[in-house]
């Protein structure tokens, strides 16, 4: 059964077309039901005595993937010159924190660091 309702929205009126199709008819053809309503893009109500309980409509077209590469450009902002370093001395290499580490000691004269003990598995 088609049923057709018409109502404005704006000043134009809106025409809407459907089939209403009973639940025990609607199970039995389910497959095709839904091939044709990808095809042809119009609704179906699947009624229960007569009362709309669903509408099978058709999905949303997809929308195409956001590209993998590419999808940031224009996002990052650049602050002073990337390419020229600054001229930095670490204390590291400068040796100024060498006080630091002279009640240290070595790993080889401290008792509690030792070789962890090697595991062989046969196979």
């Amino acid at each position: 059964m088609r049923a057709t309702s018409c109502h404005h929205d704006h000043n134009l009126m809106i025409m809407d077309t459907w089939m209403d199709i009973p639940a025990g008819e609607f199970k039995a053809k389910c497959l095709q039901l839904m091939d044709k309503v990808a095809r042809t893009r119009e609704p179906i109500v699947i009624t229960k005595r007569g009362r709309p309980v669903a509408k099978l409509v058709p999905a949303d077209e997809p929308r195409p993937a956001a590209p993998l590469f590419g999808y940031m450009a224009g996002t990052a902002e650049l602050r002073g010159d990337i390419v020229q370093t600054p001229r930095l001395e670490w204390s590291a290499l400068s040796g100024e924190e060498d006080d630091l580490y002279t009640d240290l000691g070595s790993a080889e004269s401290s008792p509690d660091v030792r070789e962890p003990t090697r595991r062989y598995r046969r196979k």
